[in-house]
């Protein structure tokens, strides 16, 4: 058995005796789980999986564990990845990784905590709806983190992209990367591998070309998903969200300017966000600049990308977005006027610069979605609802395909009831099906498996299936 020992510093270098037994493999508190869990996977740091349960499973025998004493707290990691360690220590950044960790697993307990006790009692929030609560509770993780700088003027692009990509569009996104850095803007991604990481290296790069100094790569990242997609190699800063939902209102509040390089389901997952918060009529005077950009061999990724948006909402989507292929001065040029744009409004309406409060984010995207076979057969994929509806919707749809694909308890789901079923109108589901048969041709789905084997089916391809099988039967009835 290896045992190592890290001693956390500044303001977690000291936890109550209520956080420490809720995290404290001695007391098996209620958060050991998922505290164990996001630990192993910074820990895994660098190394490319996309199955939180293959992860798992592969590092059994790692336990950790939060000791008080004297001279404050030390976490102790039993059979750590040997991966983590150099000379026998664990590599420094991993450890800043783990209070991180740490960090934000106490406060996503007390945040749970705090917006139940202001639902029910608070006379302060009465006159607060959940969802401003829920803006509020995200501000205080970020803020937690140190991730909110008042003093800067808007300066983050958020990229968000595939994990299972080609080489040549990882070099794509590098290079975009560097024509950031070179103009000294931060990069926020998910901080996973693949496009997450890209163009962080690439920042770096332009930002030491430079002689630039403070470099922010900041990763933002939720429990379920980080076993499954550990933080890369070049994540500078950490934060882990609650769920989802409340990580995708992160990046468009902290994010100044959005960038949607190529990806699978996650990807579109992120780009319906979006597209639903922007076309709620509440946020047309808020800048939000949405660019769509590849190398040339990713055209064919756009391409179907933009006609399945405004094959389902019409060609005046278009309008929202800009696509850009194989240009990464001209990505760089639109962020740095989006940057500017921003600081402007802001300016001009009295927002903070690090958090965009005036942002209208409606329940139907704020909320949770607990993904299982009911609630994904129950989606109304209809187009006779408001545009962001729809957009709201099937986001939900893409989130339920990305938890069985890749989240332990969504494959155990698929695994144990089968892929989940989609409904709605005939031209929709069609849309959906062929985006999502192009992604699996592109091995845009998993790194883990050669062969994809979709969570997900069509009520209407499994009505053909039956129709099919039943006409087969009475053939066979018939000639018998």
């Amino acid at each position: 058995m290896s045992v190592k020992a890290v001693w956390p510093q500044g303001n977690m270098a000291l936890l109550t005796q209520l956080e420490a037994d809720s995290i404290s493999h001695t007391s098996k508190g209620e958060l050991y789980e998922l505290y164990r869990n996001c630990s192993l996977a910074v820990l895994n740091s660098g190394n490319l999986t996309d199955n939180s349960q293959e992860l798992l499973e592969n590092f059994q025998s790692f336990e950790i564990d939060v000791v008080r004493n004297e001279r404050g707290l030390k976490i102790e990691l039993i059979n750590p990845p040997q991966s983590s360690m150099v000379d026998g220590e664990i590599i420094e950044t991993l450890q800043h990784h783990l209070y991180s960790v740490l960090r934000d697993i106490v406060q996503i307990n007390v945040y749970q905590d705090q917006l139940t006790q202001l639902m029910a009692s608070s006379p302060a929030a009465k006159h607060l709806t959940k969802q401003e609560l829920i803006t509020n509770g995200i501000f205080q993780i970020l803020r937690n983190a140190n991730a909110l700088h008042s003093s800067r003027e808007p300066n983050i692009a958020v990229c968000w992209g595939g994990h299972s990509i080609p080489q040549d569009e990882y070099d794509y996104a590098y290079q975009v990367g560097v024509a950031l850095g070179l103009r000294k803007i931060d990069i926020c991604t998910g901080c996973g591998p693949g496009i997450m990481e890209a163009p962080m290296k690439g920042s770096l790069i332009g930002h030491v070309l430079q002689n630039a100094t403070g470099c922010r790569r900041i990763g933002l990242t939720e429990p379920s998903i980080i076993a499954a997609e550990p933080p890369n190699s070049m994540v500078s800063e950490l934060v882990i969200l609650p769920d989802i939902e409340k990580r995708l209102e992160a990046f468009v509040r902290f994010g100044h300017v959005l960038i949607v390089f190529p990806g699978g389901p996650g990807t579109a997952e992120e780009l319906l966000y979006i597209l639903g918060i922007k076309l709620c009529a509440e946020n047309r005077h808020n800048p939000i600049p949405l660019i769509l950009t590849g190398n040339k061999k990713s055209k064919p990724y756009f391409d179907a990308l933009d006609k399945f948006l405004k094959n389902t909402f019409g060609p005046e989507i278009g309008r929202y977005y800009s696509i850009v292929i194989d240009d990464p001065n001209e990505v760089a040029r639109l962020v740095t006027e989006g940057l500017q744009n921003s600081h402007e409004h802001r300016t001009l309406t009295h927002d903070s610069y690090c958090y965009n409060w005036s942002l209208y984010i409606p329940d139907l995207l704020q909320l949770p979605f607990e993904v299982n076979h009911e609630n994904m057969a129950a989606l109304d994929l209809h187009k006779d609802q408001e545009p962001w509806k729809l957009a709201a919707n099937l986001r939900r749809a893409f989130s339920g395909i990305v938890t069985g694909n890749v989240k332990e308890y969504g494959i155990k789901m698929v695994q144990e009831h089968g892929p989940f079923v989609l409904d709605g109108d005939p031209d929709i589901i069609a849309n959906m099906e062929k985006l999502l048969r192009d992604f699996i041709k592109q091995g845009r789905i998993l790194l883990s498996q050669r062969k994809y084997k979709p969570c997900y089916t069509f009520k209407e391809q499994n009505k053909e299936k039956a129709e099919k099988a039943e006409k087969a039967a009475k053939s066979e009835k018939q000639q018998n």
